[in-house]
């Protein structure tokens, strides 16, 4: 099993790499989704979310009000922290799950956004990094998600520089260029990770391709 990290900075274009690398086999481990999954209602997750923040976390129907839950903790770090406690070790129990639910010459992908920002690069064989520049990122959240550009900023602010995550990175992708280069480049990047997974391996010391 090859076991890869991709991540990248907010509108570099990281879960349209991820799609096509399943499209060419890869088995998605997904760091956004599990979070939500493991606060869905009926969950003990959520049940601690609700201890630690009050049931004025919870919508209507029950389940998660993220905007207010946000807004709660994104402006208090000891509060955060309190969260990050809460659904850190729920995520990582449940993509060890799927993991090793993977066929043993798997080539494993954890989508994690913050993985640079976490330090995370050494639980993975390999780190892919999808980069795009400034300009473009910030582009994409305004014009794409819909964005006020002071927000799209402060977003983009809130997360490692481009040039840390290139640091951490042993594949970088380009998410500058048209459909069809980056389905080129993840291609080839796949055929690399297929002859990784099935050769015996020490993890690069980031050997950047």
């Amino acid at each position: 099993m090859l076991k890869v990290g991709l991540t990248g900075g907010i509108g570099a274009g990281k879960s349209e790499v991820s799609r096509l690398l399943v499209e060419h086999g890869a088995v998605l481990i997904d760091a956004d989704r599990i979070a939500r999954e493991v606060v869905a209602p009926g969950t003990p997750g959520l049940a601690a979310v609700v201890d630690a923040f009050g049931e004025e976390v919870l919508a209507p129907d029950g389940s998660l009000d993220r905007p207010k839950l946000g807004s709660l903790v994104f402006a208090d770090p000891d509060k955060l922290a309190t969260l990050n406690a809460i659904v850190h070790p729920l995520v990582g129990a449940r993509s060890q799950e799927l993991e090793h639910a993977a066929a043993p010459d798997a080539v494993v992908v954890h989508d994690v956004p913050l993985l640079t920002e976490n330090g995370l690069a050494p639980l993975y064989d390999l780190v892919i990094v999808v980069d795009a520049p400034t300009e473009t990122q910030l582009d994409r959240l305004v014009r794409l998600r819909g964005m006020t550009e002071e927000d799209a900023r402060a977003r983009m602010a809130a997360q490692a520089t481009r040039d840390q995550r290139r640091e951490i990175a042993d594949i970088v992708i380009d998410n500058d260029v048209p459909l069809e280069d980056l389905r080129r480049r993840v291609r080839d990047v796949w055929a690399d990770l297929e002859r990784r997974a099935h050769q015996p391996r020490e993890r690069s010391e980031h050997a950047q391709e």
